[in-house]
């Protein structure tokens, strides 16, 4: 602080923004498997509810882009305690929802509160830690954003079984709560921030970019809706996927046009004129979709393959996110003392995450948990060594004014990268489970030797053991079929993990044209 009065330790302020974060993120993942039993709770069907889902994910597209305008026109704390407040109000709704109507507008709004958290508190670390100390802020940021998704099924599989779904809400509140506390009385707007507000302002009047606002919330909720909603409708196959897909891709040309030639934009894609950060951006897309669409693909895995609970599941998730928790804070010293580069920091991360991902598709339905939580592990390291030097690149040769609107751009193009991910792990599943199902059917026929062999042993050995003639052969076709399937569904998971895997070590091509730079200097006096 520079009015003379003690400095507030900026840890106590990372601890504090970030545990709003936490929440936030949480809430994209932790609804999931507890759809059903919300179906069952609302008298709605499975396909009604999924739409809890989608409403959040939409509502928090939209906001996430304008996050940084929105700082600027109510104040930085301002708008962050706003958010707060409106996520936990809106998450004591949700549980208490009585019917599905109230429940999505209920999402709406939390979404909308949501998707500003992650971006401003983003800006608030950059602030508050001067660059040399960065990199262990942005090691606590990185603990944070890849273990909140990833614990989000385990916790609300256990919530859900042990007591209600309606507690996968208000769990919420006392976080929310404690972090209004807190950021009341420790964040502050930086003296630098008055410039910001004053440049959404022309003669003391709010000058609203009412045009580039629409266009922003049309194009985001159009790709959203799509990207979520397109395997369950068929892709192209459904005349609303493909409208929305039109108007996504031209909403989104139209905005970055218009915002590039605005005066005060609402979103800066000017700032991808910088190299290192229109990098890091590129960066925080492809890793967004390996790691979305890995923790995603992971679970299914385990449950439709091996057996294994919810909480099973997300257990193998676990070691990794131990991993990013230990590793993290070591990328940061390595950083800060300069003894690595960041470049090669990432060039270590990607080669790491993208082995770890080919690792996992040479995976068969003998693999066990160790397998699988030692790929978990690798992976884990590889993102330990990512996060915090790609955020020291992306704010490398920005100056301290475009914090704000940088946080909005790199959350956005995370986003982005989980959304795709997630949406390319349902299609490509999909698509390669009917490629292999095909492959395999004409490679076994009906006429195979080996097939005939085979499920006369299983029929014999089923008589001996009590079933009757025709009993035995039906169960042990059904056996040898639902072992059929499990090879084809196991074929077309591990072709994802080889896609994740080329895209993610594609992307260290990416490094050869960072500009160099030393993560140093002095800090904005405030927070």
């Amino acid at each position: 602080m520079s009015n003379g009065k003690p400095s507030i330790n900026p840890w106590f302020i990372a601890v504090t923004v970030t545990l709003a974060t936490f929440m936030e993120l949480l809430d994209t993942s932790i609804a999931n498997v507890a759809l059903p039993y919300i179906g069952g709770g609302l008298g709605r069907s499975y396909d009604e509810v999924t739409w809890i889902l989608t409403t959040y994910l939409v509502a928090n597209a939209v906001i996430l882009p304008m996050s940084a305008w929105l700082s600027r026109v109510f104040g930085r704390k301002t708008y962050y305690l706003g958010c707060v407040a409106l996520f936990t109000l809106t998450s004591f709704f949700c549980g208490l929802a009585p019917s599905l109507a109230i429940m999505l507008s209920s999402r709406v709004l939390q979404g909308l509160a949501g998707g500003g958290l992650a971006p401003v508190s983003q800006a608030i670390l950059v602030d508050t830690f001067p660059p040399a100390k960065r990199a262990s802020a942005f090691a606590l940021y990185t603990i944070v954003i890849v273990t909140a998704p990833a614990i989000g099924p385990v916790l609300g599989g256990w919530i859900t079984d042990n007591y209600s779904w309606r507690w996968i809400f208000f769990i919420n509140i006392p976080i929310g709560l404690l972090s209004i506390f807190l950021s009341s009385r420790l964040l502050k707007d930086p003296p630098s921030f008055d410039s910001e507000r004053a440049s959404v302002r022309t003669n003391g009047k709010l000058s609203i970019d009412g045009i580039g606002i629409a266009l922003i919330a049309v194009a985001s909720a159009a790709l959203e809706v799509a990207l979520d909603r397109g395997q369950i409708d068929d892709w192209f196959g459904s005349a609303f996927i493909s409208w929305l897909l039109v108007i996504a891709v031209t909403g989104w040309i139209a905005t970055i046009v218009w915002e590039l030639r605005a005066k005060e934009p609402v979103i800066d894609f000017a700032l991808l004129g910088n190299r290192n950060f229109a990098i890091a951006s590129a960066l925080f897309l492809v890793f967004g979709f390996g790691l979305f669409g890995s923790t995603t693909l992971i679970p299914q895995i385990l449950q439709s393959l091996y057996g294994y609970r919810a909480t099973d599941a997300g257990l193998v998730l676990g070691p990794g996110a131990l991993v990013i928790t230990f590793f993290a804070p070591i990328a940061a010293q390595l950083i800060q003392r300069q003894i690595v580069p960041a470049r090669v920091l990432l060039a270590i991360s990607i080669i790491t995450v993208g082995g770890a991902m080919w690792y996992y598709s040479t995976f068969t339905l003998a693999t066990d948990y160790s397998h699988y939580a030692l790929a978990r592990c690798f992976q884990g390291l590889g993102y330990g060594f990512f996060f915090v030097p790609v955020n020291v690149l992306a704010y490398s040769q920005l100056r301290p004014d475009q914090n704000n609107k940088a946080s909005s751009l790199t959350n956005l193009f995370r986003n982005w990268g989980g959304s795709f991910g997630i949406a390319f792990i349902t299609t490509a599943a999909e698509r390669r489970h009917q490629f292999h199902q095909t492959n395999l059917g004409s490679a076994v026929g009906a006429t195979s030797l080996e097939l005939s062999s085979r499920l006369n042993e299983l029929t014999n050995y089923l008589v001996t053991k009590g079933f009757s003639g025709p009993d035995a052969a039906a169960a042990a076709q059904g056996y040898l079929y639902q072992q059929f399937q499990h090879q084809v569904n196991l074929l077309s998971f591990m072709d994802c993990f080889r896609v994740i895997a080329w895209l993610t070590l594609a992307a260290a091509l990416l490094l050869l044209f960072v500009r160099s730079f030393k993560p140093a200097g002095k800090a904005p006096a405030a927070h």
